[in-house]
Formats: structure tokens, sequence, C-alpha cells
């Protein structure tokens, strides 16, 4: 582990649908499950969410036979801009972390740029490919022509 220091983390990507969609796949419980935190190999076994300021979001992945929780509460929610919230993985941390969304609409589509405060030096490469791989899930699962039509 490194020393208190922490370091902020930011992934950009490019969608072909607009700013809104790509928001709300965030705070729908049957879309988010279908990829926030989904891994390959695991299972998604459980997806609350309490999409208000205050509420908060539990997310359950079952990975070689273990659940692991991912959870967080809403600070700021700001359709179709940003969203804001707190990011902890209890099986690895009682420590949480920032993580911020902001989306821009840019012609039929928009940019998402996810911001990720507090993240450990030891962890930075390792949580930055993570979410890359969850943005492109977000991508594969809402936003291509026959992912589209299966909504």
């Amino acid at each position: 582990m490194s020393s208190g220091q922490s370091v902020t983390l930011r992934v950009t990507r490019r969608f072909e649908a607009s700013a809104e969609r790509v928001f709300d796949a965030w705070l729908d419980p049957k879309r988010a499950g279908k990829w926030l935190f989904a891994t390959p190999t695991g299972q998604m076994v459980r997806v609350e969410i309490d999409a208000r300021v205050g509420g908060s979001f539990c997310i359950v992945d079952r990975r070689d036979g273990q659940d692991i929780e991912h959870v967080g509460k809403y600070l700021e929610i700001d359709r179709p801009r940003r969203l804001v919230f707190t990011f902890g993985v209890p099986k690895f941390s009682a420590d949480s972390t920032r993580v911020s969304i902001d989306i821009v609409s840019k012609g039929a589509g928009c940019e998402l740029t996810l911001t990720h405060e507090g993240v450990l030096p030891d962890y930075a490469s390792r949580t930055e490919e993570g979410w890359g791989k969850i943005l492109d899930k977000l991508t594969e699962v809402n936003f291509r022509p026959e992912a589209a039509a299966a909504l």
C-alpha cells in the first residue's frame, strides 16, 4: 500500500447516443445491471439503485463464487449533464472515493468524461483500465444497433 496520497484519474469516451440515453443508463437498474461493474466471467446477482441525491446504490457481481459489492451514495444528479457519487468496494477497503460523470452533447452523440478522485497510486492503472472496460461495456450493451433493438 502507498502512503495517504491519492491520484485523480480521467477516462473519456464518445457515444453515438444522446446525452440523456447515456446518463439514464447509469441510473436504470435493469440497464446498469448489464454493464456497470459486470465482469466477463461474473454473474450479476443484485442491482439496487435509489437514484436521488442522498440515495445509494449497491451492485453485486458474483466472481469465482464470491459476491463483490460496489456501493456508493449519490451526491449530485443533474440530468443529463452530471452525476457525482461516492464509490467503494467494502470487500477490499473500508474507504470510499468520489466519481464524477460529466456528459456533453456533441452532434448526434455525446462525450462522457469520468473523473475518479482519491485513487491510491498502487491501484491507478488497474482502476483506469477497469473504468475503460466498463465504459466499453456501456456501449456494447446499450448503444450498438442490436442492443438498442433489445431495449
